[in-house]
């Protein structure tokens, strides 16, 4: 996930700046639709000249990509800093992190989640699911799984069936109201370790028919 907002007058490495102008897009993209974002708001925000959009982007379509990416995909760091623990802990710890960046980029993530407002897009497509690739393995070692090869194939699918739950939960909080925070963390939470000590077992034992 982008970094917050650093202060304008300090001088920046090019990594913080580039950090900087996506932090800033991120926010537009969420705020108001793509079409309505140029990249003259985005340099003003980030309080650099719009040349450093072309530099690190290219292109106000390649910003954009790149700031869906950064609202969508799991950044290897939030693994690796789970807690050590049993099956409970670490997927308490990975629900907690998930509704944590979700509510603090709320409209910015509903958008992205959503294609970013600009209909059937294949480049937009593709990070989604690439995105979905990554969470689904991110979880499997969340949850202890990833050196299981025994039908890996399904064990995946169905991470990548969880990832559309948590999207669909998350949106009865942020966007319907329908749900509070403490409810979506008990969804989610309980059918993870639901999927890990009944269903798993199951589909690793299963026998497949043609």
């Amino acid at each position: 996930m982008t970094a917050d907002l650093l202060p304008r007058w300090r001088r920046l490495e090019p990594d913080e700046r580039r950090e900087q102008i996506l932090a800033c897009a991120v926010r537009l993209f969420g705020e108001r639709p793509y079409a309505d974002v140029s990249t003259t708001d985005i340099a003003t925000a980030a309080g650099v000249a719009r040349s450093l959009i072309n530099h690190y982007f290219g292109t106000k379509r390649g910003l954009f990509i790149e700031s869906v990416r950064a609202l969508v995909t799991i950044p290897a760091v939030a693994v690796e800093q789970l807690p050590e623990g049993d099956l409970a802990t670490r997927v308490d710890a990975s629900v907690a992190w998930f509704l944590d960046v979700v509510s603090r980029h709320s409209r910015s993530w509903l958008a992205a989640v959503d294609g970013g407002g600009v209909g059937r897009d294949a480049d937009i497509e593709a990070v989604l699911s690439e995105a979905d690739e990554i969470a689904a393995d991110s979880i499997l070692v969340a949850v202890g799984l990833d050196a299981v090869t025994e039908r890996r194939t399904e064990l995946r699918a169905v991470m990548r069936a969880y990832c559309g739950l948590a999207k669909a939960t998350a949106r009865e909080w942020l966007e319907r109201d329908a749900l509070d925070r403490e409810q979506v963390h008990q969804v989610l939470a309980t059918t993870l370790i639901m999927l890990v000590e009944q269903v798993f077992p199951t589909l690793k034992s299963s026998v497949k028919i043609n």
